[in-house]
C-alpha cells in the first residue's frame, strides 16, 4: 500500500497587535480611506508584529499549537521545512530557528523562499519526502513579517500585508480511505519577476497591481484545473477552497470558478490582509479549528506570488 502525506493538526499565530484601515492610515499620513481599501481589497484590518515577535517565533508557536493539536511530540518531527520571504536572518534559515524553540533535534530543517506561493511548494516538498522515506514526521510552515520589508508611504503595497505564522503537521501513513495529499502542482515564470519583487535584501517590497490581478486569474484558473485533472475530479467534486489571501476580488473569482457557494470558500483576507507564504495555512487552520473543514473533505489549495510562482494542492483532509 502507498504511502500518503496526511496532515494530522494545524495551527496558526497571529501578533497581538491589530492595526485598522483607518488606524493604519492615520499613523502613516497615508492618502487613503477604510472604503478605499475595502473596496479594493476587501481588508478591514491586519495584525502586525511587535518587538520580539519574529517570523522564528511566530512560525514556532504556530507549529506548537499545531503538534498539540496532532498530539505529536517534537521529538517525532524528522523535518521541519519554512516557506519565508522574511527571514529572520539571511542564515541561518528560520527552520533551524524553529527548531531550536521547539525542542525538535533530530532530522534536519531548511527555509524556501517562493513568495506568497512558498506554503505550497514547501507542501510539495515535504509530501515527496514523505512518500519516498526521506522522512516519517514533517512540520510544513509558513511565517512572514512583511510589516519589515514595507514602504509605509506607498499606500498601494502597504495597506495589503500583514504578519502572521500558519503550520501543518504532515505524517506518512498507509492509507485505504483515500486521505491524504492527492497532488500537488508547481510553476513559476521568471519573465514577470519585476511585477511583483523585494528591492534588494531588505526592501522596500514593489507591487504593479493591475498585472499582478491579471495574472492572479488566469494562472490561478489553469492550475486549479490541473490539479482536478490530475486526479480525474470534476469541479463539483471540491468540497473547500482555501486561496491564498491576497484580494476578495480574485478570491471570490475563483470560487466562482468551482461553482462553490462563499460559504464553502475559507475567507480572512479582511481580518489578516495578505500575510503572503502564511496565508494558506493561516485559513486553514481556523477553518479545521472552527469545525469547517472535517475528516473526509475534498480541500483545494492554491496560491500566486512574486517570481512569478503559483501552484495548487489538493488533499482529502
Amino acid at each position: 500500500m502507498p504511502l500518503r502525506s496526511v496532515i494530522a493538526g494545524c495551527g496558526g499565530c497571529l501578533p497581538a497587535q491589530v492595526v485598522t484601515n483607518e488606524e493604519l492610515a492615520a499613523r502613516h499620513g497615508l492618502d487613503t480611506s477604510d472604503a478605499w481599501i475595502r473596496e479594493r481589497s476587501g481588508i478591514t484590518r491586519r495584525h502586525l508584529a511587535g518587538p520580539g515577535e519574529t517570523a522564528a517565533s511566530m512560525g514556532a508557536e504556530a507549529a506548537r499549537r499545531a503538534l498539540a493539536r496532532a498530539g505529536i511530540a517534537p521529538e517525532e518531527v524528522d523535518a521541519v521545512i519554512v516557506a519565508t520571504a522574511t527571514p529572520d536572518s539571511a542564515f541561518p534559515a528560520t527552520a533551524v530557528h524553529i527548531q531550536r524553540l521547539l525542542g525538535v533535534t533530530r532530522g534536519f530543517g531548511f527555509d524556501v523562499s517562493a513568495a506568497c506561493t512558498g506554503f505550497i511548494y514547501a507542501l510539495a516538498i515535504a509530501d515527496a519526502m514523505l512518500r519516498t522515506g526521506q522522512a516519517r514526521c514533517a512540520l510544513v510552515i509558513g511565517t512572514e513579517v512583511y510589516s519589515r520589508i514595507l514602504d509605509w508611504k506607498d499606500r498601494g503595497t502597504c495597506v495589503l500585508f500583514g504578519d502572521g505564522a500558519g503550520a501543518v503537521v504532515l505524517r506518512a501513513e498507509e492509507r485505504e480511505d483515500g486521505r491524504g495529499i492527492l497532488s500537488t502542482h508547481l510553476h513559476a515564470d521568471g519573465r514577470h519577476a519585476d511585477i511583483l519583487h523585494v528591492e534588494g535584501t531588505t526592501g522596500p517590497l514593489r507591487m504593479a497591481g493591475r498585472e499582478v490581478f491579471k495574472h492572479a486569474v488566469m494562472k490561478l484558473a489553469a492550475v486549479v484545473d490541473e490539479a482536478l485533472a490530475a486526479n480525474g475530479l470534476a469541479r463539483d467534486a471540491v468540497d473547500w477552497l482555501v486561496p491564498h489571501q491576497a484580494n476578495i476580488r480574485i478570491i471570490e473569482a475563483m470560487g466562482r470558478k468551482l461553482g462553490l457557494p462563499p460559504e464553502r470558500v475559507v475567507v480572512t483576507v479582511d481580518r489578516h490582509a495578505n500575510t503572503s507564504a502564511a496565508s494558506v495555512p493561516l485559513a486553514l487552520a481556523e477553518a479545521v479549528e472552527d469545525g469547517r473543514i472535517r475528516q473526509g473533505d475534498l480541500v483545494l489549495l492554491e496560491a500566486i506570488g512574486g517570481g512569478l510562482t503559483w501552484g495548487a494542492a489538493l488533499l482529502r483532509f
